[in-house]
């Protein structure tokens, strides 16, 4: 576990956006937050896994 600040994360959250074309990338949760490389190959697969995620509480950060 790796601790950093608001403006490095968001700093982060920009290069890991940009590594991800259609898929999610990051994850957050109640000051946790997890990079993911989560590629889909569909509209309809990458909407089935936010809906995953975002059952589970999580907010979803994906480029679609």
């Amino acid at each position: 576990m790796y601790q950093m600040s608001q403006k490095e994360y968001k700093g982060l959250l920009k290069v890991a956006a940009e590594q991800v074309p259609m898929g999610i990338y990051a994850v957050e949760k109640a000051g946790y937050a997890e990079l993911k490389a989560d590629r889909c190959k569909s509209i309809t697969q990458l909407k089935k896994l936010k809906r995953a995620y975002r059952s589970q509480g999580f907010k979803v950060m994906a480029n679609g």
